[in-house]
């Protein structure tokens, strides 16, 4: 059984479900969801390990997509066009696989079907030895991740994932980072099925990003035949940041063919 998610909604129209990435929250999609809720019900949702989702030992693709499977079924949306981001791209990408009946379409943001490498080792082992039961304030937990992360971008990002512990008055991390570490190489592991999803399908690949490349197309393709690959100029991996307008132009055109390609019964 799948746990019980916890999500915003903007809009209304056609569901849109967003998930997001790794050490992300539904909060990190705020901005992209506003452009779109004037046209569609936009649903961002945290993922197990999560913002304020519940915790759970257990962390992988399958899991993560029954989770979506069961939250969709419990907010009666039988249908649903899927966004997801890195993590959450895969996660959306084994509930099209294995519950194609509720995906209507499917947008990978920066993430493809492969076994990646790693990379955030460090991180981790940063985020283990950060002080935050212990910090007096959120800049000597800034102080601390920069001098070690040095990237102000990564620590910005880092730093929204932090929250009061009412018992204490001490900070604590919305993740559950101990479960992360230990579940690290089942983020990092390929898609894996028998089953294949032939509806709308497109992988959005940031220019500037190292996660995805015209080469994964073919590996891509024996799982979903009908993808398309989208490129964004200069973006990074977080599209929706670095490139909100293209990223939306893109998104808004895969709808519209989604919408549009149905069949008529």
């Amino acid at each position: 059984m799948g746990i019980e998610l916890n999500y915003k909604t903007f809009g209304q129209g056609e569901p849109l479900i967003i998930l997001h990435g790794l050490f992300g929250m539904l909060d990190n999609w705020k901005s992209f969801a506003r452009r779109l809720e004037n046209d569609y019900l936009v649903i961002t949702v945290d993922l197990r390990n999560h913002g304020k989702s519940p915790r759970d030992e257990e962390h992988n693709y399958r899991v993560m997509a029954e989770d979506i499977s069961e939250f969709l079924d419990r907010n009666f949306l039988f249908e649903a066009h899927v966004l997801g981001h890195s993590m959450g791209a895969k996660v959306a990408m084994y509930l099209a696989l294995e519950y194609s009946g509720k995906v209507k379409s499917l947008i990978a943001a920066d993430m493809g079907v492969k076994q990646y490498p790693g990379g955030h080792e460090y991180i981790l082992e940063t985020l283990s030895k950060t002080p935050v039961a212990k910090a007096k304030s959120r800049k000597e937990l800034h102080d601390f991740l920069k001098e070690r992360l040095e990237l102000e971008s990564i620590v910005q990002f880092l730093m929204k994932n932090l929250k009061r512990n009412k018992e204490d008055g001490g900070f604590e991390w919305k993740f559950q980072l101990d479960v992360l570490r230990n579940c690290y190489s089942e983020i990092l592991a390929p898609v894996q099925s028998t089953h294949t999803f032939s509806g709308p399908t497109s992988f959005l690949m940031g220019g500037a990003s190292h996660y995805l490349s015209e080469g994964d197309l073919p590996d891509i393709r024996r799982f979903f035949p009908e993808a398309r690959l989208e490129i964004i100029p200069g973006a990074g991996h977080w599209i929706h940041a670095d490139a909100p307008e293209q990223t939306e132009e893109l998104v808004r055109a895969h709808l519209e063919r989604a919408i549009n390609e149905r069949p008529d019964f």
